[in-house]
């Protein structure tokens, strides 16, 4: 399949822009109430009884974190069958957002539904607020090597994954869309796509401390992920960074991007996911950039999980039986 640079919908042409943190963390403390919580009983490194016979919880010690850290996984209608028991799957690692949770995505939209047809394993794993980050100031909190260390291989041990590259894809929202494309472009030579809605895409990518003008909950998180502006860990987590310094014979080994973002996006965000896509026309990286309308919500983001899981499946290697080879 040839690769478009870049397939906008709604699209305008505009002179590249200065995009400050406070018009990209223009945020409320109202705005992020995504928090959902979920009782759970079962000791750590066990699966809880399945919500239905397609989601399983696992309640995942972690050791780098010092924390348990669970995650859901979606299966396909299949899954458990007899005649699928050699069969593997691609994943979808669905990541979500500031004040979030593992439930979000199961709770908040009609995921498991617009699922139920695709031959995909779907993981959501718990990330805290800790933007899928390594802290600068938090030692235990170290949520990129977690996942990237801990979390896919306990999926890939527990799961029936194709277990490479061309198997996989991360996504997620605001937060989790930042992270979904930082680990794209951080980690190259594990993912196939890499998509976001509504990503928080210049979270680290503020120069002073004066420029995190933004609730204290939020300047707070930022700071304690990110450190001082020349600290280490926000130096190589700044995306627009990453992306801008990336070596031009790295530029093949990429992942497809994806990324959108609501035109009436309350939290300031439009602005730098244009500036992002872009960048991205810039280097000739290729990816798709969806500007539509919508806001901030979870009613954007229901809408929009259609069109990442579509694309998931159509970059991913498909399922397959391995007894038939």
């Amino acid at each position: 399949m040839p690769l478009n640079i870049s397939k906008i919908t709604h699209f305008l042409r505009y002179a590249r822009l200065c995009v400050p943190l406070s018009l990209a963390l223009a945020m409320s403390a109202t705005a992020l109430a995504q928090a959902q919580t979920q009782a759970t009983t079962a000791r750590a490194g066990q699966q809880t009884q399945p919500q239905s016979e397609r989601v399983e919880t696992i309640r995942f010690e972690s050791k780098l974190t010092g924390k348990v850290l669970p995650y859901n996984v979606l299966l396909p209608p299949d899954y458990h069958r007899a005649a699928a028991k050699t069969k593997r799957y691609p994943v979808l690692y669905l990541l979500h957002g500031l004040t979030g949770h593992y439930t979000n995505w199961l709770e908040r939209t009609r995921l498991a539904d617009y699922a139920a047809a695709q031959d995909l394993i779907i993981v959501m794993p718990e990330g805290n607020n800790g933007w899928y980050s390594d802290s600068a100031t938090v030692a235990a909190d170290k949520y990129e090597s977690y996942f990237i260390e801990e979390l896919m291989p306990d999926v890939e041990r527990r799961f029936r994954t194709h277990g490479a590259r061309d198997g996989r894809a991360v996504a997620g929202l605001s937060m989790g869309g930042y992270g979904a494309l930082k680990f794209g472009v951080k980690h190259p030579q594990l993912f196939s796509l890499a998509a976001s809605t509504s990503g928080a895409v210049s979270a680290a990518s503020w120069r002073t401390e004066d420029e995190v003008k933004t609730t204290p909950f939020i300047r707070q998180s930022l700071l304690q992920t990110f450190g001082a502006p020349d600290h280490p860990a926000k130096v190589s987590n700044d995306l627009f960074k990453l992306v801008r310094e990336l070596p031009s014979e790295r530029l093949a080994r990429l992942p497809y991007f994806y990324l959108d973002c609501g035109t009436e996006d309350s939290l300031g965000l439009l602005a730098p996911n244009r500036a992002l896509a872009d960048l991205f026309v810039e280097r000739k990286i290729p990816h798709e950039y969806r500007q539509l309308p919508g806001t901030h919500n979870w009613a954007y983001w229901d809408r929009q999980v259609r069109e990442i899981l579509r694309l998931t499946v159509e970059r991913l290697k498909p399922a397959s039986d391995t007894a038939a080879k």
